[in-house]
């Protein structure tokens, strides 16, 4: 590595200038200045700093996973980089904390010389949100009718240009679907599963069936989510019964994709499914932390503003907590719960099998 032929200085490389002169109060257009309207700008505006950072992450792992293939050695970037965007979501929403130092009538002393600026116009949570796989189509009704209402011309045209192109969520769908299921001359997994799945559905009805403290009520509503289960795990072995139930809404990942990724976390401690494992837990933790901040959003709204409307025009805490649930990205990797085997009723894979998907010195 060279060193550098000018000096550097902090404050400059920083550009401190600029970032420490950027707090404009608009309370002081009206009047005194309001105290906490300080508080308010510098946690957003490191918030959008921090989003800078969160797209800086995903983009390189977007990048990645837009080609034929993904070697090992990328994978193990890749993972580095999710758990970075992890602990920066963790801050995130410890920063929520700060904002809730304040009072609701310290924040109403300057709230309403912000209308009808809104948290809808932060271009880059936009652009994470759309880059993670959240596009207008998995939206709920009120974001797909105004989710571009009021942004200026060119940053519609930006994210409307990123909504054509693969999101991190389509990408390692692909990605999962072109892994080879394990299917051998003496071992076939699938179907071993299916038998063992078969005998703990059949096992939970006859609990339901059997179990003296329901009421009828309960009991047949315990049926009616059991053969919802039932149903489910039906789609596993039915690529026609995955697609019905992909076009209900009840996965979003291809039916390749799902197999790819219930397969690996069965046998996550082989090997080769390491890093692919970590992949998944990763964004599955992404997803939780992205819901954690929306509800805790949601909440903070609530306290400062009540059942008031946001200063976007939206409904504020009702809007918020709407979409604490329903803009989730990688809800099937929380579900595939539902289909994991404890260990001792998986089965016990030959000896050529785990050579394939372990490390072996010659």
């Amino acid at each position: 590595m060279k060193k550098n032929i000018e000096p550097c200085y902090y404050g400059d490389y920083l550009a401190l200038d600029k970032i420490l002169g950027a707090q404009k109060l608009q309370s002081t257009k009206y009047g005194e200045p309001a105290h906490e309207e300080m508080l308010f700008i510098v946690v957003h505006q490191v918030y959008e700093l921090w989003f800078k950072q969160l797209l800086h992450e995903l983009n390189a792992v977007v990048d990645t996973f837009n080609q034929a293939a993904v070697k090992d050695q990328q994978l193990t970037s890749v993972v580095h980089r999710l758990h970075r965007v992890i602990q920066i979501q963790k801050l995130m929403n410890d920063q929520i904390g700060i904002m809730e130092t304040m009072t609701p009538q310290q924040f109403l002393s300057f709230r309403d010389y912000l209308v009808p600026a809104s948290g809808f116009q932060s271009i880059q949570f936009k652009q994470l949100e759309i880059s993670l796989g959240l596009k207008r189509e998995y939206r709920i009704d009120f974001d797909k009718q105004s989710f571009y209402n009021r942004l200026s011309d060119d940053d519609r045209s930006l994210l409307e240009a990123l909504e054509e192109k693969p999101s991190l969520f389509e990408l390692v769908d692909k990605w999962l679907a072109r892994m080879p299921l394990l299917k051998t001359e003496d071992f076939h997994f699938w179907d071993y599963y299916r038998k063992a799945t078969d005998e703990m559905l059949n096992d939970d009805k006859e609990t339901i069936e059997r179990n003296a403290f329901l009421s009828e009520v309960e009991r047949r509503q315990e049926l009616k989510d059991w053969q919802s289960t039932r149903e489910n795990f039906d789609g596993l072995f039915n690529h026609e019964t995955y697609e019905d139930l992909l076009n209900q809404g009840k996965f979003r990942l291809s039916h390749e994709a799902l197999l790819s990724a219930l397969f690996i976390k069965q046998y996550s401690e082989e090997p080769v499914f390491n890093l692919p494992f970590q992949l998944i837990t990763a964004l599955t933790e992404i997803d939780e932390q992205l819901t954690l901040w929306r509800y805790r959003h949601a909440m903070m709204v609530q306290r400062m503003l009540g059942t008031k409307i946001g200063t976007g025009g939206s409904s504020g805490h009702h809007y918020l907590k709407k979409t604490t649930e329903s803009n989730r990205i990688f809800l099937d990797f929380f579900n595939m719960a539902t289909f994991l085997l404890p260990k001792s009723s998986l089965p016990e894979l030959p000896e050529s099998v785990k050579r394939r998907l372990g490390f072996y010195l010659q």
